[in-house]
């Protein structure tokens, strides 16, 4: 099924300006019934959704990272031994601010199109683009990874809200496919893709902001980084908190309040395995 996201490729996604460009006739299909649930890549995903609707799962994180395709012509450069003005092609305003922040050498230009168009456009011997920037899961997920020339770390740029991880959208009062979808929730996961997409849910974001986080959980303590910048990316808001995560066997104090308890905070998010398990949420 095509969304107006996959039609429309002759403008960058934040001149489109509309929410919900690649999940608007999905989720129509969804309310309609004629589908029980519906995948989306939750990059993609707004962190509102539709009412009635909810997450059913948050699978496994793929690698999160953003990832450099050089052109054969360079296929042994990195993004900071490029030429000056070496042209790199995105869609994202979230990269095109960290790179003229980060590599002020470069020169940005749109490129739409799926994974497939995308890497034609780069080995097209008369086109302009020095590399391509996209995420890694995708390139991974389609057997591309040997076209990886470099991945991005987050110290290097920060990814997307969600990036990497698969969201199944369902139906929220349709229990039967709840309880079919509650296996394939991963734990981690989950706790990391709430807070993130609590994040841009308070800054108000969506593709149209050069917004970017990365999170870790590790020893019970769920750290994320936030960041945006102007479009230009001269101007940086940058900030890093940590929580830990309360666990009823623990000796510790329960936190005074649990987030996952309130709705808006948990952005749709049907609590599934999370709550199962007694990962309450951090404050």
């Amino acid at each position: 099924m095509s969304t107006k996201g996959d039609k429309i490729l002759d403008k960058s996604l934040p001149k489109i300006g509309e929410k919900s460009l690649f999940t608007e006739e999905l989720e129509l299909a969804l309310e309609n019934g004629r589908v029980d649930f519906v995948v989306h890549s939750l990059k993609d995903l707004p962190t509102s959704l539709p009412e009635g609707m909810a997450l059913g799962a948050i699978l496994k994180r793929e690698d999160p990272r953003d990832a450099v395709v050089m052109s054969k012509k360079y296929k042994d450069k990195t993004l900071s031994t490029l030429p000056e003005g070496s042209v790199i092609g995105t869609s994202s305003l979230r990269r095109s601010a960290q790179l003229a922040r980060n590599m002020p050498h470069l020169k940005v230009e749109n490129i739409r199109g799926n994974l497939n168009t995308r890497l034609r456009k780069l080995d097209d011997e008369n086109g302009s683009f020095a590399a391509i920037i996209l995420a890694a899961a995708g390139l991974k997920r389609l057997n591309w990874e040997n076209r990886i020339s470099q991945l991005l770390e987050p110290e290097e740029a920060l990814y997307a809200v969600g990036q990497g991880a698969l969201g199944v959208e369902c139906r929220e009062t349709d229990w039967k496919i709840l309880s079919l979808l509650e296996p394939l929730y991963d734990v981690e996961t989950t706790l990391r893709c709430v807070c993130e997409r609590s994040f841009l849910k308070t800054l108000g974001g969506g593709c149209s902001a050069p917004v970017a986080v990365s999170s870790t959980l590790k020893n019970k303590i769920l750290t994320i980084t936030g960041a945006v910048w102007s479009l230009n990316g001269q101007k940086l808001v940058k900030d890093i908190s940590e929580s830990k995560l309360y666990i009823p066997d623990d000796d510790g104090e329960p936190p005074k309040k649990c987030p996952y308890r309130e709705p808006q905070l948990y952005c749709s998010v049907a609590p599934g395995k999370v709550s199962n398990l007694s990962l309450l949420g951090a404050w």
